[in-house]
């Protein structure tokens, strides 16, 4: 039975002209709160490592940001095509790295592997090299993970969900769309299904089950209006898709955290420690 929902509340146009300002403005000062001058960012050819590497760029300038690609024996050509094409559009620096004999290194002890966990140890090995770039370079790592992906857990901890700034991760995937068209990302990266290239014919919206449309729809109403379950079944969303999706968000909130530290005295690091004088400003 189809849970999904067609065409029910649609979200408010982006205003990404102001988006554009507020993001690069982050990356910019938070960069410089930190002691750093450059970036660093897993360069996949998808849709939302490209907006990030733009940002990155107009925020800082090519020279200063280093996009990474990171393809496995089975990567699609296409998206490391992509991932290269967009690289020269912006100017700025890559690097590429097969993380093949990493994770096949893994792999080979374990023959039981289904597709999930063979997905999150490439995911994880590519952090693996975006991290020692970031020692090398002297950057930050920025994230790619857009408000959809984050709210629903789909992703690696400690893998793709890894960075040091995400300045995307409060926009739905929707959203990412209308900034990428903004910031002239080329059509061939905006319109292709959202993958990981995590294996041969994996797409996001299969696994999910629906689509990133059809959930965002749903998850703005729920997260940004604050819309009950039962406002948004009469609202026309499907119950067991609303169910399915509040369900996802609520096993999924131990990735949205930070380590959860046992309190055992008035000031514990991540209960307390959450304001900038806490940090020694």
């Amino acid at each position: 039975m189809d849970i999904t929902t067609d065409q029910v509340g649609a979200l408010p146009p982006l205003n990404s002209a102001l988006a554009l300002q507020i993001t690069i403005r982050f990356i910019g000062e938070e960069l410089h709160k930190a002691g750093f001058e450059n970036v660093v960012l897993g360069l996949s050819g998808g849709i939302d490592s490209s907006v990030v590497a733009a940002l990155a760029a107009r925020a800082l300038g090519p020279e200063r940001v280093t996009g990474v690609l990171m393809p496995y024996r089975t990567s699609s050509p296409d998206s490391l095509a992509d991932a290269h094409a967009l690289a020269d559009q912006l100017g700025i620096r890559r690097e590429m790295i097969d993380i093949s004999p990493i994770a096949d290194g893994f792999l080979s002890l374990k023959q039981d592997l289904n597709n999930t966990r063979k997905g999150n140890v490439l995911a994880r090995a590519r952090m693996i090299v975006l991290y020692d770039f970031s020692a090398e370079l002297h950057a930050l790592v920025l994230g790619t993970s857009n408000k959809t992906e984050i709210l629903l857990g789909y992703g690696t901890l400690y893998g793709d969900l890894a960075s040091a700034l995400n300045p995307v991760g409060d926009l739905y995937k929707t959203e990412i769309r209308q900034l990428a068209a903004f910031l002239n990302i080329p059509e061939k990266i905006i319109s292709k299904p959202p993958t990981a290239d995590l294996w041969i014919g994996q797409s996001d919206e299969a696994e999910l089950g629906f689509s990133y449309a059809e959930v965002d729809r749903l998850l703005y109403h729920r997260v940004d209006l604050g819309f009950s379950p039962e406002k948004l079944v009469e609202m026309g969303f499907n119950r067991k898709f609303v169910a399915r999706v509040l369900e996802l968000m609520r096993l999924n909130q131990f990735k949205r955290c930070g380590p959860l530290v046992c309190k055992l005295s008035p000031r514990t690091v991540t209960h307390d420690f959450l304001y900038p004088r806490d940090w020694g400003m």
